[in-house]
């Protein structure tokens, strides 16, 4: 199922505390083995070991290597595990393992570990939204889809979501600020000292500090609003990593991309020979208990 769906939203839960401790455990621990030259699938295989295993994430990960042996992507295996992974899990990693994209491995597994462990802390709508949205802005990701997954987390309510899909549909038309500012509690403020109704249907989402932020900064850079949210509430800070062009890790990103293609190539020869044979896929079938001598 598509992790965008919007199915999606509804049946997936939020994760338990120690769930997104170990997300982020196994991002971060990627993200610092990938410079050593280790293959994903070995990097991958080794921090398994590693993760509680009184967690679901073992499971996921041994889903995610057979993925990565049969597809040489990550994304496709947290697609199909979207009872686990959220949906903007899967579109940051669907962007990073895009072959024509430019969006850096590394900068999508820092993002990851970020973000999960702003999770573990206990989030809120509008500090997880913000953190999402920056992540998109400032690594110049698709907004249509990239909003579309966001609106899919279970964190945020029906209010939420619609209000959501509404900038979706008018990002880069209305000043991102203003939108902030009139879903905030410091626009009905003022539309109190002005003697002025309050609009019908309206959800806040956002408190009066927040609405004063967004206020001071329409017709600004979105980034000025994000920093001034960060400074003065706090807010979670996207990671901004410096992007160092190596020769070596060049060679590495070819070399993953050599993995993929071979397995591409020998599945469309098997498949000219007659089709592909799905016992390979399987794995060893399991041994036999031996009889009950009791």
């Amino acid at each position: 199922m598509c992790p965008t769906s919007t199915s999606t939203r509804h049946s997936m839960p939020q994760l338990d505390h120690e769930e997104y401790v170990e997300q982020a455990y196994l991002f971060r621990a990627l993200l610092e083995r990938l410079p050593d030259g280790v293959p994903l699938q070995d990097a991958l295989f080794h921090i398994r070991q590693e993760i509680l295993s009184t967690t679901k994430l073992p499971l996921a990960i041994d889903f995610m290597l057979s993925e990565l042996k049969h597809t040489g992507m990550m994304s496709t295996a947290m697609a199909r595990l979207s009872h686990y992974f959220h949906p903007y899990q899967t579109y940051v990693m669907t962007e990073a393992e895009a072959e024509r994209g430019r969006f850096d491995l590394r900068i999508a597994l820092q993002l990851l570990s970020f973000e999960a462990e702003y999770r573990a802390k206990g989030p809120t709508p509008q500090g997880l939204f913000m953190f999402q949205f920056e992540s998109l802005s400032r690594n110049r990701l698709k907004y249509d889809t990239g909003l579309l997954a966001i609106a899919n987390d279970p964190l945020f309510d029906q209010s939420w979501r619609d209000w959501i899909m509404t900038l979706r549909r008018q990002i880069g038309l209305v000043d991102f600020a203003d939108m902030i500012y009139v879903r905030s509690e410091h626009f009905l403020t003022r539309l109190k000292q002005l003697g002025k109704e309050e609009p019908e249907a309206h959800a806040v989402l956002f408190g009066e500090k927040e609405g004063k932020i967004a206020f001071a900064n329409r017709q600004r850079d979105p980034l000025y609003l994000f920093a001034a949210l960060q400074r003065h509430l706090g807010y979670p800070a996207v990671p901004r990593p410096k992007i160092i062009e190596d020769p070596t890790e060049t060679l590495i990103g070819l070399a993953r991309r050599m993995e993929r293609a071979e397995i591409r190539i020998k599945l469309l020869e098997e498949e000219g020979k007659g089709g592909i044979d799905l016992k390979k896929l399987y794995g060893p079938a399991p041994k036999e208990l031996p009889p009950d001598t009791a």
